[in-house]
């Protein structure tokens, strides 16, 4: 079995579809019914347009049926026995063997759930896999935003496993200086940078257009030394739900992402035949993909000794960003709601996580950063 994702060749009501995710079988056709769950799922809804939200459903329905194939499992088998399912061993299987986090596995779990619902609504099943149990929702709702709503209280599906909130991990401002010394790559350098020090994801730092660099000191609109608001277009880049956002950039990083696009990218852009959007280029001149980025992170754990992920570096910029506006007597707007605004988030609990961790601090550890957050903004402050 094989996930593949589909070219402009593919059309769709006369309109080319590209990036969908196909699931092939052993016969190189289409995987029925998932294929078809995929089609109602991704190109009826307006809510999941996104490139991004396609290649990760795409890839967390392929796991399942993946595992189904390696084991010969029927999908469709609904009358094993308790904790014996197709899908409860899939669940096992990735908490035991797998050893991922009870929140990893249920993002996948409720794809699947949600597959076997609308399998079990169009007749290819006569029953579902598994039952719901009722529970009482305090607050946010987090992993239930899936689940049937009734008042307070709410039906889960029983195969979903108890989660607890992991701690956030960010880098101290000694494990940055460590892991710049690690980074000799220009471009693997400059991505670390842009992500720790404007809160960028991952997709949207590898995918960052050159178009929206320049050189900071040719613009008279600009004061020198001030972080420059950069605008985020979901039609030149990978943005996550592919809503628009603005972010700020320091001005000394916008005068490095300048040098970069005027020397090392154009070297890089020669060795390829293409003419990439994107700033960061790989060696070869095409633009990094998003496996690349994985491996990076990968091997930059093994070097220094302790796990860094793509994440972390926003998370870092978040908790230290808002940790310095709100010690900032100029600063005249609510750090919390800037912080959210230049991450994008939707909630602001969401961003509210950060501020917990923040109180949670002692107060040396914060002042023992001053310097780093500091670094991060130049010595500059968004206005």
């Amino acid at each position: 079995m094989k996930l593949l994702f589909s070219t402009r060749d593919l059309e769709i009501g006369g309109r080319p579809i590209e990036g969908f995710p196909l699931l092939i079988d052993d016969e190189c056709m289409p995987s029925q019914p998932a294929q078809n769950f995929l089609l109602h799922t991704l190109l009826e809804s307006g809510s999941t347009r996104s490139k991004l939200t396609w290649e990760a459903v795409g890839r967390r329905l392929y796991d399942y049926f993946a595992f189904l194939n390696a084991n010969g499992l029927a999908w469709d088998q609904t009358n094993a026995p308790v904790g014996a399912s197709p899908l409860s061993r899939y669940r096992d299987w990735s908490a035991g063997e797998l050893k991922l986090s009870p929140r990893t596995i249920n993002k996948r779990l409720v794809l699947v759930v949600r597959f076997y619902e609308w399998a079990c609504q169009r007749g290819y099943i006569a029953s579902l896999p598994f039952s719901y149990r009722q529970i009482r929702a305090y607050g946010k709702h987090g992993m239930l935003a899936h689940v049937k709503a009734g008042g307070a209280t709410f039906e889960r599906a029983s195969v979903l496993l108890r989660e607890y909130r992991s701690p956030i991990k960010f880098l101290t401002n000694h494990q940055v200086q460590v892991c710049r010394q690690h980074l000799h790559n220009p471009s693997h350098r400059l991505l670390f940078e842009l992500m720790l020090r404007s809160g960028l994801r991952s997709c949207e730092a590898r995918t960052l257009p050159a178009k929206y660099v320049f050189d900071p000191a040719g613009r008279k609109d600009l004061l020198a030394g001030q972080v420059i608001r950069v605008d985020l277009n979901p039609q030149d880049m990978w943005i996550k739900f592919e809503r628009p956002r603005a972010v700020d950039v320091p001005w000394r990083l916008m005068e490095v992402l300048n040098a970069y696009k005027n020397l090392e990218r154009e070297i890089r852009k020669s060795r390829g035949g293409d003419e990439p959007d994107a700033l960061i280029l790989t060696a070869y001149g095409s633009e990094m993909a998003r496996t690349s980025v994985v491996g990076l992170f990968g091997e930059l754990s093994q070097r220094v000794g302790f796990p860094v992920t793509a994440h972390m570096l926003r998370h870092t910029y978040a908790t230290y960003t808002l940790a310095a506006l709100r010690k900032n007597p100029s600063f005249m707007g609510e750090p919390l709601l800037y912080v959210r605004d230049r991450l994008g988030h939707s909630d602001v609990q969401t961003t509210a996580e950060y501020l917990h961790l923040i109180n949670q601090l002692e107060a040396q550890l914060v002042l023992a950063h001053e310097d780093f957050i500091d670094g991060i903004f130049g010595l500059e402050t968004p206005a």
